[in-house]
């Protein structure tokens, strides 16, 4: 299996957010051969085409992280049965003009993190729905809807309940043969 950089977005931009945890955790119990870092995009703009034919630096140096990257992978809660308007505003950044999307053929997972007991399955499908427009090659199962209690990760991502710890690992072990898989293919296409 090959070394793969993966670009991480925290979908909340609250500094203590449950899912900048979770991110944590994820990079803490990621395989060796995937090296994860977050891709801020908190100081993006509000998005509109009148940026088409110059976007601003800020948004060029959001776009040319996705492209170090070889996946995507989005940790981010629930707001209102959907995604936070932050994370959509950054993937229309991401994938427009039409023609220049940052996320094509760019294999993607989705995880959240709620302190409700669905997790964020709503937020997951309708952002699952967003990245198949975008052409990124989605992780469908396993799926994970983490129920977050008290306690559950630290704040420097250690995870304090075995079953939890051991779930974390093996969806990420489950994303690194999915990144892998995607990029296989990929090449023999070419």
């Amino acid at each position: 299996m090959e070394n793969y950089k993966v670009g991480y977005f925290v979908g909340s931009l609250a500094k203590a957010s449950i899912n900048r945890k979770l991110s944590k955790a994820l990079t803490n119990l990621a395989p060796k051969n995937l090296e994860l870092s977050e891709i801020p995009y908190g100081e993006l703009p509000l998005y509109s085409y009148d940026y088409d034919q110059d976007y601003p630096q800020v948004a060029k140096d959001f776009k040319a992280a996705i492209a170090k990257v070889d996946a995507i992978l989005f940790v981010t809660p629930e707001y209102n049965r959907s995604i936070p308007g932050a994370l959509k505003n950054a993937i229309d950044w991401a994938s427009r003009p039409y023609g220049q999307n940052a996320f094509t053929r760019k294999p993607s997972g989705v995880i959240g993190a709620s302190p409700g007991l669905i997790g964020t399955a709503v937020g997951q499908q309708h952002l699952k729905s967003i990245l198949g427009f975008c052409n990124s090659p989605l992780m469908n199962a396993i799926e994970a809807y983490i129920h977050f209690t008290p306690d559950l990760i630290s704040d420097d991502g250690k995870v304090k309940v075995k079953e939890t710890q051991d779930f974390l690992s093996n969806y990420m072990k489950e994303f690194a043969d999915f990144i892998d898989r995607v990029h296989i293919a990929y090449k023999k296409t070419s």
